[in-house]
């Protein structure tokens, strides 16, 4: 092979990773797989896909070493390729947010207004946790719970939230977190809250976020606390 081949080679594989994420479709699989592993038909339902277009999106994911795969039975599990493809995907949406134009307005059709919902940094939730002052809710879907959360975090799902309500005190502050800074589970989870009188406010960005800082993390379902 020639230098000019080999360097267009080389390149093209560069090429491989970035087009892999060329697609909404696939970055958002990236977003849910960053909660932990999946397999194709929970993926296809998270993403409102076909199984059959879902598998195909997973298998461009694949083939630029983005995901991994685990076979239980007849079931094919999808997770990340490392804790790279996380940091990598943050990374992604750091650039979007600093250099493509809009990119405010889409969240907020998506999101919603945000301006009257206070946000909490991780480090402060961190000090908070360790005072004791606060109750942290975790409003992703189960599963995603017991793959991995911010330890001492209660897991009470948002399609569970107004059913479970006399689990959460009235009189302390709640901090709700989902996914990500672009997942609205915590942002309806704290709007339902605060109108029916609880102080609720919502993590800036998610449970991802919080690992990849290293923080203090749970896996399983942990007891309940008073």
């Amino acid at each position: 092979m020639g230098e000019r081949a080999a360097k267009d080679a080389l390149y093209a594989a560069f090429g491989e990773v970035a087009g892999a994420l060329g697609s909404g479709r696939r970055a958002e699989i990236v977003d849910l797989l960053a909660q932990g592993e999946r397999s194709v038909e929970e993926v296809a339902e998270q993403i409102g896909q076909s199984v059959a277009n879902t598998s195909h999106h997973l298998r461009t994911l694949f083939r630029a070493g983005l995901v991994r795969t685990r076979r239980d039975g007849t079931r094919i599990f999808y997770a990340l390729g490392s804790e790279r493809v996380q940091r990598l995907w943050t990374a992604v949406r750091q650039v979007a947010e600093e250099h493509v134009g809009g990119l405010d307005q889409l969240a907020r059709a998506y999101l919603g207004e945000r301006g009257g919902l206070e946000a909490i940094d991780r480090d402060a939730l961190r000090e908070r946790l360790h005072r004791g002052d606060v109750v942290v809710v975790d409003v992703r879907p189960a599963a995603e719970y017991a793959a991995g959360h911010i330890a001492g975090a209660r897991s009470v799902p948002i399609a569970e939230l107004r059913q479970r309500l006399r689990e959460l005190p009235a009189d302390r502050e709640i901090v709700a977190y989902c996914r990500g800074p672009y997942c609205v589970f915590a942002d309806d989870a704290v709007r339902h809250l605060r109108s029916l009188g609880y102080r609720a406010i919502r993590l800036e960005d998610g449970f991802p976020e919080w690992r990849q800082a290293g923080l203090p993390t749970g896996e399983g379902f942990e007891p309940v606390s008073a």
